[in-house]
């Protein structure tokens, strides 16, 4: 990127300002939802009870591969309680089809039928949706159905996926959904024949759960009044419900209102459409009477979306100083029995291929991604979304180039990172100004002030501790727009956001978003936004999300788009109603619209004689109740408009963590004793909040890291259908974590912030291996698998030459 490049206004030496902090932006002031959540009136989907409502729950496959030979619900209809019972043939719905423009040699398409049919492939797969008066009678409703398969070898593991010998679906040869080599740039075999060091490094990580507190669920109901299906759902993208319900159950989309209640949680996981949204949707298309269905956990574990497990063969030329000369990637993420909708099957390594060379000058870059289909739960985006894992992929690459070398691990990176921006990597993506060296150098002044270098050192003389040291650097790149996700080839392209704003006759503003919030406080922070562009007292500022009858479209929230896409329209609406209103003060005071300002406490004011000024409430006045005093050019009502889109590449946060832990010679269990964040994600414009995200996803990190995995048998049959099975961590696990804030304001948002929802959790898997593998490096063995099994951990301190 050249200044040619950047939005107008705005140079490469000279940003459009060097910050937007306010009287409320950049203050951590209590949160507008916290009376409501912790006084008990929030409003969760479960929480809904309509009159005559009924309950759903689905029939779900028992085995992972197989041919349905029969399903027989008559035994279910009979049950006592149970209303109705259908099948995929009593449905007759549309299948879920999430498509990419690319040719059939790179892309394979998969149908998902909201209720299988002929084939079972996974385990949780739903058959049959059974209706009834109460959630028990449904469950002894799915307990009376009889289903006979005829069973399939299954396909549980990449080695057995491209074998071919069992195919997931037909029309996939090899198992292979996408296959694609985004790049392979002049320069990468010579560059590992003049390398003074090749490396070699497989990473691979677990299959996991992103593991909301509140499950999913839905209440569809029938407004006859209105002809029209109402959709109460806990989703991440209302708009995208909506669509797909209109498609599957072939009807217009006005006929479909999707709303969403408060959320506990998305992560990703909610960004997808579930099959079970418009199973539930047909029914009372059928029945006109309000059905719920809840998902329980045990459906959320072994049905539910998934994520996570990849596997990246990682080849790398480094010279004798150090410098990485290139990377040669091979990418395989198994996503799966369904590509999941929007985003399809090739959102992990499309992801992966575009962006891992991560934070460091790679001249020569070769990468090979793809996306496998298998006899397992589908995958949806999850926290990140491929960064943990091809960060940890790169991360190690630089750790292992150190030791080859003989060189500090923090040194090589701090020879490798990037330090002048804009810059264009080998990946055709343009870098924004970040503060990666600067955040790389206090992360490791802070672990070395803190003595834990020398505490290593003397564990080592002395022989009492087992402590290791890692460092993960790396970028986020956040509110992708437009630009960046049609480089993807999606057929459905996300990016821009719209936002409404109306002020009411007493001067306060209800703003409209089309993100969706599922936890991380937009009522707060939009209001933030709002209340200092409009120079208003922040509780007067409500912000409604989450209803598409009220908001034209949005694409809801993902990728840490929210403040950067969605703010920057709130933002843009709030100056574009300020404007109006200095027109129409201008009007009333007799003055010329140059000669009016907003004055920063609910009015305007008349810049050569500062005693007059009007407020909010007596503009409001006229443009409502006294329209016939309005310039005759401007219409009734304060309401404003705008929307946005990121430009280009997007713009990326960034962040350097520093781990130190401890292996437990008796158990192999890590403890990690220290963690440091140093973190730059442009304006913050809530540092509670933003602290409380980055927690949030150090600790989902971690959990990758230490704990969480769904693994299976042969046979394709999960192992984790409880928090038995399913090793989450709780508050003991998880160390207390530093965070400092570096600030790098975004020249190209409107409010100079950069996303920061998913960094925790992007380098927390890293720096977490590297500080195991560094408590390791007395016993010769290193790790690249997570999550970190202590009984590997255990063994490899029990072989060490002359015990422990």
């Amino acid at each position: 990127m050249t200044a040619t490049d950047l939005p107008t206004g705005t140079t490469a030496s000279e940003p459009r300002f060097e910050s937007r902090r306010g009287r409320w932006v950049g203050a951590s002031i209590p949160r507008h939802e916290d009376p409501r959540l912790l006084t008990g009136r929030g409003r969760f989907v479960d929480d809904i009870a309509l009159p005559g409502m009924l309950h759903a729950g689905f029939v779900r496959a028992t085995v992972a591969h197989a041919h349905v030979t029969g399903i027989d619900l008559t035994a279910t209809r009979a049950v006592e309680g149970v209303v109705a019972a259908y099948d995929a043939r009593d449905l007759a719905l549309g299948d879920i089809v999430a498509l990419l423009d690319r040719p059939a040699e790179e892309f394979t398409p998969t149908a998902m039928p909201i209720l299988a049919k002929d084939r079972i492939r996974f385990v949780g797969e739903p058959l049959a949706i059974v209706v009834a008066r109460d959630p028990y009678a449904v469950e002894d409703g799915i307990e009376a159905a009889v289903v006979s398969y005829d069973v399939l070898d299954a396909v549980v593991d990449e080695q057995t996926a491209l074998r071919g010998s069992a195919l997931v679906h037909d029309e996939a040869p090899g198992n292979v959904l996408l296959d694609v080599s985004m790049f392979d740039t002049p320069g990468v075999d010579e560059a590992f024949e003049d390398a003074d060091v090749a490396i070699e490094v497989t990473t691979h990580s677990g299959r996991q759960n992103a593991l909301p507190l509140e499950t999913r669920g839905v209440v569809a109901s029938w407004d006859a009044r209105d002809d029209q299906l109402l959709v109460q759902t806990c989703t991440q993208v209302p708009h995208q419900v909506r669509t797909l319900v209109a498609r599957c159950l072939d009807v217009p989309e006005r006929t479909v209102r999707v709303t969403v209640p408060d959320m506990g949680g998305g992560f990703g996981q909610k960004c997808v459409v579930g099959r079970e949204e418009v199973a539930v949707a047909a029914v009372v298309q059928r029945l006109h009477r309000p059905v719920k269905w809840i998902e329980d956990r045990r459906e959320a574990l072994t049905a539910g979306f998934l994520a996570r497990e990849q596997t990246y063969r990682t080849r790398a030329a480094f010279d004798a100083d150090g410098h990485i000369t290139a990377l040669d990637v091979d990418v395989v993420c198994d996503m799966g029995a369904y590509s999941c909708y929007p985003f399809t099957a090739g959102i992990e390594p499309l992801m992966a291929s575009a962006e891992m060379p991560s934070v460091y000058k790679v001249p020569a870059y070769r990468v090979r991604g793809r996306a496998l289909t298998s006899n397992k739960a589908p995958t949806a985006p999850y926290r990140g979304v491929s960064r943990p894992q091809y960060v940890m992929a790169i991360e190690r690459v630089m750790e292992r180039a150190a030791r080859e070398l003989g060189l500090d691990p923090v040194e090589v990176r701090r020879r490798n990172v990037i330090t002048e921006f804009p810059y264009t990597g080998v990946n055709a993506v343009t870098y924004d100004p970040g503060t990666y060296r600067e955040s790389l150098d206090l992360a490791e002044a802070t672990i070395r002030e803190e003595g834990w270098f020398a505490e290593r050192d003397r564990a080592d003389r002395e022989g009492d501790r087992h402590l290791g040291i890692g460092f993960c650097c790396f970028s986020e790149r956040t509110g992708y727009g437009s630009e960046a996700f049609a480089k993807r080839k999606m057929t459905v392209v996300p990016g821009f956001d719209l936002s409404e704003i109306r002020m009411d006759t007493t001067g306060a503003v209800v703003v409209t978003s089309g993100t969706m919030n599922h936890g991380q406080s937009h009522e707060t922070t939009f209001a933030q936004i709002v209340a200092d562009r409009l120079g208003i007292d922040v509780d007067r500022v409500k912000l409604r999300q989450g209803d598409t009858e009220r908001i034209a479209y949005g694409w809801g929230t993902f990728a840490s788009r929210s403040v950067t896409i969605g703010g920057s329209a709130v933002a843009l609406a709030s100056e574009r109603l300020g404007e109006l209103l200095c027109r129409i003060a201008a009007h009333l005071l007799e003055t010329r619209p140059e000669n009016v300002a907003l004055d920063g406490d609910g009015g305007v004011v008349q810049l050569d004689d500062p005693s007059r000024r009007l407020t909010y409430e007596e503009i409001a006045d006229v443009a409502y109740l006294r329209s016939h005093l309005l310039p005759k050019d401007v219409e009734p009502t304060l309401t404003a408009t705008a929307s946005f889109d990121v430009p280009g590449d997007g713009t990326f946060s960034n962040a350097t963590h520093a781990v130190v832990v401890e292996a437990d010679a008796g158990t192999g269990a890590i403890r990690i004793l220290r963690y440091v964040c140093v973190e730059d994600c442009g304006v913050v414009i809530h540092p509670q909040v933003v602290d409380g995200q980055c927690r949030g996803g150090i600790a989902q990190g971690i959990a990758g890291a230490l704990f969480e995995e769904v693994t299976y048998d042969a046979h394709g049959e999960p192992s984790a259908a409880s928090f038995i099975d399913y090793l989450v961590p709780t508050a003991t696990e998880i160390p207390d974590v530093s965070i400092s804030h570096l600030e790098t304001p975004c020249a190209f948002t409107e409010n100079g912030a950069k996303g920061a929802g998913e960094g925790g959790t992007i380098g927390a898997p890293a720096a977490v291996l590297n500080a195991v593998n560094d408590a390791l490096r007395h016993t010769g063995v290193e790790l690249d698998t997570t999550p970190i099994h202590p009984r590997t951990v255990l063994e490899a301190l029990e072989n060490t030459e002359g015990g422990l």
